[in-house]
């Protein structure tokens, strides 16, 4: 009997044990690849708080003059940049410079803004009312249409780019913010997403609406974009974070230097001190970190309940 038991015991043991190793390599194989990328998050937030100098020396881009300047160790220096997380003097220069003394970061920003906003609130709008009709009104030539949206989807950025060029030229859009909102404001992706969202709601709902005298307008305002709010919030950080970071958009459209985005200001800013653009490169993430981490769980249960998978 003791036998048995002590046998049981090793079982239990031995189960155990392949447990925490299974779940040691599962957090292993998450927290890895976690780390990779946010090595250079970090690193960016980390280095904007060191000085010029440092910088400089880190990444083995000195001089003669920044040397004498920077008490450091030459012989240290190599041809490869150190990666310092932790500075040795921690400063708040680099974000003075960038925020008070370098007036077209703030400019730039503001322009982003005002080029961001107009996409996020227009795209969001559009697609919520054409997901609705797809999703849940029967009319002739309703997948064709829908199956055209997903084309679109699908299409390269290039491929669209000339169209778009020669009209907003001909609409005497160019070099205007105009010719940016435009496009993005009619984007497919999110009328594909919300589409798939609104279809999982039951068609019972707004039958039972209907029986109550609920018309189109009504079903929708009440029911479609009350049960939606999560895909609906997906989509608007999503369409964020994608015209925030845009770069060929306003690099074609706006020949203007002036009235460009924060996202073409940064190739610009690092060609010159590398202090600063790791300030304005921490300051440039913010938005799109706060917006993230603010609607988290809006963003996955969204994906989640859209159907979309990867």
């Amino acid at each position: 009997m003791k036998s048995i038991n002590k046998h049981k015991g090793h079982i239990k043991h031995s189960v155990r044990d392949r447990r925490l190793i299974a779940k040691a390599v599962h957090v292993g194989t998450l927290v890895l690849p976690a780390a990779f990328f946010l090595f250079p998050l970090i690193l960016t937030f980390t280095n904007s708080f060191m000085s010029e100098q440092e910088i400089a020396v880190n990444y083995n881009a000195v001089t003669d003059k920044s040397l004498s300047s920077y008490n450091a160790d030459v012989e240290a220096l190599n041809s490869f940049a150190r990666f310092e997380f932790i500075p040795d003097l921690v400063t708040l220069k680099q974000y003075y410079t960038v925020l008070i003394i370098k007036s077209p970061f703030l400019f730039m920003f503001w322009h982003s803004v005002f080029l961001t906003v107009p996409i996020v609130i227009g795209q969001t709008l559009v697609a919520t009312l054409a997901a609705y009709a797809f999703a849940k009104f029967r009319f002739r030539g309703r997948n064709f249409l829908f199956f055209l949206y997903i084309v679109v989807m699908l299409m390269p950025f290039q491929v669209t780019l000339v169209p778009n060029y020669l009209i907003a030229g001909k609409l005497g859009l160019l070099n205007n913010n105009l010719s940016i909102i435009f496009p993005g404001i009619f984007g497919a992706f999110g009328v594909f997403l919300l589409k798939q969202y609104m279809e999982q709601i039951p068609d019972s709902y707004l039958e039972a609406a209907k029986v109550d005298g609920a018309g189109a307008l009504q079903i929708f305002l009440k029911i479609i974009v009350p049960l939606s709010k999560s895909g609906i919030a997906a989509l608007a950080v999503l369409v964020f974070i994608d015209n925030w970071n845009m770069v060929e958009q306003p690099l074609i459209f706006l020949q203007d230097a002036a009235k460009q985005p924060l996202s073409l200001y940064l190739s610009r800013i690092a060609a010159g001190e590398k202090g600063l653009a790791f300030a304005a490169s921490a300051l440039y993430m913010t938005p799109v970190l706060l917006s993230f981490l603010y609607a988290e769980n809006y963003l996955l249960e969204g994906i989640r309940l859209s159907g979309i998978k990867g």
